[in-house]
């Protein structure tokens, strides 16, 4: 599926507030929808700076593996990003979830499915 129609079934998540496909490389945004809330561009150029700083800290501990998701958990939302597993790929897929509404454990689930299903 196209990046436009990953997008749309991210937002189909129950309780989604915005998403937006991020190269953490540059910090661009290659694309986005939602996030009437907050500026959703200005926080996945943000979010580059936590997964290079996680990527960093791998790299520091000499630990060998690598990041699937990661998640910020504040008092009215959760913030999921969710690192691409491709290939000398530097994308995320970053998705802003209302708390109140959202199943968390089912959203980490269908961003994994979306995510295997992106062609670019």
């Amino acid at each position: 599926m196209n990046i436009e129609t990953t997008l749309k079934e991210a937002m189909s998540i129950e309780g989604a507030i915005g998403v937006a496909l991020v190269d953490y490389e540059s910090g661009m945004s290659m694309g986005s929808l939602g996030g009437g809330q907050f500026d959703l561009e200005v926080a996945a150029a943000a979010n580059t700076e936590v997964v290079r700083a996680k990527t960093r800290a791998l790299k520091a501990i000499n630990l060998d593996d690598h990041i699937e998701d990661i998640l910020i958990t504040l008092s009215g939302q959760y913030h999921l990003i969710r690192l691409m597993d491709r290939a000398g790929g530097s994308l995320f897929l970053y998705l802003a979830l209302d708390r109140q509404r959202a199943n968390l454990a089912l959203a980490r689930h269908t961003l994994r499915r979306i995510e295997g299903d992106l062609e670019l």
